[in-house]
């Protein structure tokens, strides 16, 4: 085996940015410690590791976003300090993070050029903009409408408006942190290539991803970080996926899916839906039975979280009914969703999960408030206590109860939030993208967390744009397009293939080609 890849033999010695003995601390809990790395001028280099292991942190030292505690960053080989991302951006180093961090009432185009807007004595200039902005589009293939506000589009949208501002910004060095968790894989296969023709005109990435098989394709070299310490640097070729999941968790992975919980045919339905319409959503018809996990499965955009919060009732219905254990939901209420054992995770930890700057223990305890209430005032001794347990029976790392939620990995909030609702000991409960932006050892644990609820007879509804995930977790599979529920595969014999005609419409199957129901 050659041991670089073409693309690095011509690089020049002197790196872009080192980072030299680099730590980090927050409080008196380190998330770096001394970490020396180098990254190659014109290269894509990978930073791996589970959630929780300073990767995104790295990253954020670097685009100015935090200051380290202890080290030295150089810059073309210079000691450089930054207090701010506008600090960095005059480098020429800029970052794309995981969570988003856009404008969200004003368009597509000044989202993309914000900070970096044409202008003439102070004033925009309009016309300049909308030129640079299409010439910009058409350069990406995005498909992005210029003026659409940023608001109003799904989180896979508004992902490529984060990346299409990097891309605007001319920088020389671009951190991806998690760049492609929303994308489906067209779209991600388009950035990769997008990645690889501006490597070739001289940009250099750092690229932060769970996707593994991703990672070995577009980096150059790699680093795993486990538990915020570096435990090597390779080159890509000389790595496989087996060999950086047993670097980033000091051990080999066992099955990716925990064994689907026994089912059995007689158990009875908790989560009835017949007539579902409103928005998108028409005519949906379904039922999930105690134990069992159902996969909602479709392309993005086919509908599937529009379903999930119909019947969460976070969205308006214009008709059809939804009940549990054979009681009726009140219509467009999501207080009444809970009240009657309904747990919702939603696509979106930042906008619609967690409240970010409150501690853990306040966000985990949220949806149960009135278990720990007497005469309607909390008492805080019981919540914190109640806290204290969930937080450890999901797993929690790196934090306490304490903690504000911002500072977690991202993983780490996913389980704050699987434990929120956990706490409600819901009989269904909606799982819209469980393990978006989540590490391989995060995901297994998460993976637990569903089957263990379900093993105890929740009913689980399960989304996810990762169809092997679909396939690994559920017992049967409801493929959606255009807000219905076109067919339904067996989740033991399905594939890829099968799912993807359903989707796309090609296969003129049905609910009733598809293979009875489970009954």
């Amino acid at each position: 085996m050659d041991s670089k890849p073409a693309a690095l033999k011509a690089l020049p010695a002197e790196p872009l940015v080192e980072f030299r003995g680099i730590a980090k601390s927050f409080g008196p809990v380190y998330v770096l410690s001394d970490i020396d790395l180098g990254i190659a001028r014109g290269s894509v280099h990978g930073l791996v590791g589970e959630n929780g292991a300073g990767k995104s942190t790295l990253g954020k030292i670097l685009g100015g976003v935090h200051r380290p505690s202890a080290g030295e960053l150089l810059v073309d080989g210079e000691p450089v300090t930054y207090s701010t991302p506008h600090d960095a951006l005059k480098d020429g180093l800029t970052m794309v993070a995981q969570e988003l961090c856009l404008v969200p009432n004003r368009s597509v185009m000044e989202n993309v050029l914000l900070g970096a807007e044409d202008r003439q004595l102070g004033l925009l200039r309009p016309g300049a903009m909308r030129k640079r902005f299409a010439d910009l589009e058409a350069r990406i293939g995005f498909g992005l409408a210029a003026n659409a506000p940023v608001g109003s589009l799904r989180l896979a949208e508004q992902q490529k408006v984060e990346i299409l501002r990097a891309i605007a910004r001319e920088a020389r060095l671009i951190v991806m942190d998690e760049p492609t968790a929303s994308l489906n894989d067209e779209d991600s296969r388009r950035l990769l290539e997008i990645i690889r023709r501006l490597r070739a005109e001289g940009t250099t990435f750092i690229y932060v991803s769970h996707n593994l098989a991703e990672v070995l394709e577009i980096c150059d070299r790699v680093t795993i970080l486990r538990d915020g310490r570096q435990v090597r640097t390779a080159e890509s070729g000389e790595e496989t996926p087996d060999s950086l999941v047993t670097g980033m968790i000091g051990r080999a992975l066992s099955a990716t899916f925990p064994h689907k919980p026994r089912l059995s045919r007689g158990a009875a339905k908790v989560l009835e839906v017949e007539g579902l319409t409103g928005g998108m959503v028409r005519n949906v018809n379904l039922s999930v039975r105690g134990g069992e996990i159902v996969g909602l499965a479709g392309l993005v955009g086919s509908g599937r979280s529009e379903i999930a919060h119909a019947i969460f009732g976070s969205d308006r219905r214009s008709r059809g009914t939804v009940r549990i254990d054979g009681t009726e939901v009140r219509p467009n209420s999501p207080r009444s969703a809970i009240r009657a054992g309904i747990g919702m995770v939603p696509e979106s930890r930042k906008d619609q999960g967690l409240v970010l700057g409150r501690p853990l223990g306040e966000n985990v305890t949220l949806a149960a408030l009135p278990d720990f209430a007497t005469a309607g005032v909390v008492r805080r001794s019981l919540e914190r206590r109640g806290a204290i347990s969930m937080l450890d029976e999901v797993g929690l790392r790196g934090g306490t109860a304490k903690t504000p939620a911002l500072n977690l990995s991202g993983g780490n909030q996913q389980k704050v939030l699987f434990g929120k609702w956990l706490f409600c000991r819901p009989r269904l409960l909606i799982a819209d993208e469980p393990t978006r932006g989540v590490d391989i050892g995060a995901k297994r644990a998460i993976y637990d967390l569903i089957v263990s609820l379900a093993a105890r007879g929740a009913a689980i509804l399960l989304i996810s744009s990762e169809l092997e995930e679909v396939f690994g977790l559920a017992h049967r599979v409801l493929v959606v397009r255009g807000g219905e529920v076109v067919g339904e595969l067996d989740g033991g014999e399905a594939d890829e293939e099968m799912l993807l005609r359903l989707a796309f419409g090609t296969s003129g199957a049905g609910p009733a080609d598809a293979g009875p129901p489970l009954s």
